[in-house]
């Protein structure tokens, strides 16, 4: 280009003779051939020029790491504000009375920084014995994670970021900092000895950690404060087969070791009515609350023109009739709180009238159900409850094979609360929840397939260079400020990214109850094992390949 412009100025400019064709080929020709051969010999020297031109690694940097920071700093002063002003809900075990003294957390300072001294001299023990197991787990698992990111940095920065800064691909910005600024490719033989070291390290902590785990569950689950719990002792046996739902039958199977046993009911129309009953009590409640609050307003504007604390604002029988109250006397009949049978097209009643009538009908009803069950006149589920004298004892039946069939009487499981039943799971038979396993997990392994679709897209998103190389029409983009493109391609992956990692774990624990996991810590762990193979694949394979797919 620089020949061609300097012999179309010659021909412009008579007035310079010298300046011909072949002087000009003479002067330029060693220079552009020696570029030439340099970008023959260098296929990537061509690409890094246009990549020192074109680079967003910085902006893209900055135009994260700036909201993030933002965000950050509001959370930790709102963090540092709400903490002193809502102590029921950010110090709630320094203060209650239902905690003896002795199960009580030590208060920390008012101050905004002056708790963090205090706070960080805790003891793990102290955490473990005023928290739950899985509490004191989760702190732990980021105080390994911040160790291992942290141990990372110091093993691979002072060694790879020389070796990439001086890699000769002529990278610019950040993009120096990466192995393809790497031309030499004995180099690579750094980052390849760099990755063993670390990933030994982080072997080497997750098996270290597994220890811990083993040995911490063990002491923890031994001690008299967890042994003595009903839950610990008492041994959830599902897909039970019907022969086996006899109270006698099953204290000979497990003999003198059983204290309780609790053959599960089928409650379906008990719940619905239970579901009915609190209901209309939610409905009673609210309207309730919202009829004295209409009558003390009307009350305080009376009061404010100067009238009588007890005139009447409906008509005269309003304050004696059947819903008539105080209210009634501040609150017309046609403002009271009402509501529709069905949705649009039902009959509107009014909500305090209606709600206790159907709760005088429905309580009966409840206590009449409850009591068939209490009498054991209900039709049993393939489930069973069975409570032991002894933590040994319920272990042992735990870990037994209990019945000579497979898939019968299982899966076993222990220190399972009530609360955290999922009670309808409980009727399936082993049959159906063996097909209901099969069917969630494949619905799981197509929704792993077929997410790579957005997912690949965000991946594109965080190569829009390369975009633009494939798909011209996209050349617009290079016209927008820089700031706005380094979000685009920085933040904005990030952040589609995080909203579709958001859903995945809603769908995951409905596929989980599907499966039929009986308790919600089991269907914790299901969707843990789902979600860690979905973002090995989607999060990791998937987004690194098509972004290197769109840059290749």
């Amino acid at each position: 280009m620089e020949t061609l412009k300097d012999f179309n100025l010659a021909i412009q400019r008579r007035s310079h003779p010298e300046l011909t064709l072949r002087n000009v080929l003479t002067r330029r020709a060693p220079a552009f051939c020696e570029r030439i051969n340099l970008a023959g010999s260098n296929p990537q020297a061509g690409r890094a020029q246009e990549s020192d031109q074109n680079s967003a690694s910085l902006s893209s940097f900055i135009s994260t790491l700036v909201p993030t920071l933002v965000l950050f700093t509001v959370f930790i002063i709102l963090f540092l504000l709400f903490r002193r002003k809502f102590k029921r809900n950010y110090e709630p075990r320094t203060f209650l009375g239902s905690l003896r003294q002795q199960e009580r957390s030590t208060s920390l300072s008012d101050s905004f920084v002056g708790w963090f001294g205090t706070f960080s001299k805790l003891p793990d023990s102290f955490v473990l014995n005023h928290q739950s197991l899985d509490a004191y787990l989760l702190l732990r698992y980021l105080k390994i994670a911040s160790a291992t990111c942290l141990v990372g940095c110091i093993m691979t920065w002072p060694i790879l970021f020389p070796v990439n800064a001086t890699g000769g691909g002529g990278q610019k910005q950040l993009d120096l900092l990466t192995f393809g600024n790497v031309v030499d490719k004995n180099r690579y033989y750094a980052h390849v000895f760099v990755a063993w070291l670390y990933f030994g390290f982080v072997f080497y902590m997750v098996a270290r950690e597994s220890i811990y785990f083993i040995n911490l569950r063990q002491a923890y689950q031994l001690c008299p404060l967890y042994a003595n719990r009903m839950s610990s002792r008492t041994v959830l046996f599902t897909s039970v087969p019907k022969t086996y739902l006899d109270e006698g039958l099953l204290r000979r199977m497990f003999g003198k070791h059983v204290k309780h046993i609790w053959i599960a009911n089928d409650c379906d129309e008990l719940e619905d009515l239970v579901e009915e009953r609190d209901t209309a009590a939610m409905k009673l409640e609210g309207a309730e609350t919202k009829l004295i609050k209409m009558a003390n307003t009307n009350r305080l504007k009376s009061m404010k023109k100067g009238g009588q604390n007890d005139a009447p604002m409906g008509d005269g029988n309003e304050a004696h009739g059947e819903s008539g109250s105080v209210a009634a006397r501040w609150v017309d009949t046609k403002k009271r709180p009402t509501h529709r049978l069905k949705p649009l097209i039902g009959k509107k009643v009014d909500t305090i009238n209606w709600s206790r009538s159907e709760l005088q009908r429905l309580i009966p009803e409840v206590d009449a159900a409850q009591a068939r069950h209490r009498a054991g006149n209900g039709t049993f589920i393939p489930s069973v409850f069975v409570e032991f004298f002894t933590q040994a004892e319920a272990q042992s039946a735990y870990q037994s094979v209990t019945h000579h069939h497979a898939l019968h009487m299982s899966p076993r499981f222990i220190g399972i609360n009530p609360e955290e039943v999922i009670w309808k799971n409980l009727k399936m038979n082993w049959a159906s929840r063996v097909i209901r396993g099969i069917v969630s997990t494949a619905v799981v392994a197509a929704l792993v397939i077929f997410w790579s679709i957005p997912v690949g897209f965000v991946g594109i998103l965080s190569n829009i260079q390369s975009l633009i190389e494939l798909a011209p029409f996209l050349s617009f983009l290079n016209n927008m400020p820089s700031v706005i493109f380094g979000i685009i391609q920085g933040l904005l992956p990030v952040i589609l990214l995080a909203v579709l990692m958001a859903l995945v774990p809603i769908f995951l624990r409905i596929m989980a109850k599907v499966a039929g996991a009986p308790s919600l810590g089991a269907v914790e762990l299901k969707v843990q094992n789902y979600y860690f193979a979905f973002q090995v694949i989607q999060v990791f394979l998937v987004t690194t390949l098509t972004s290197a797919a769109s840059a290749s």
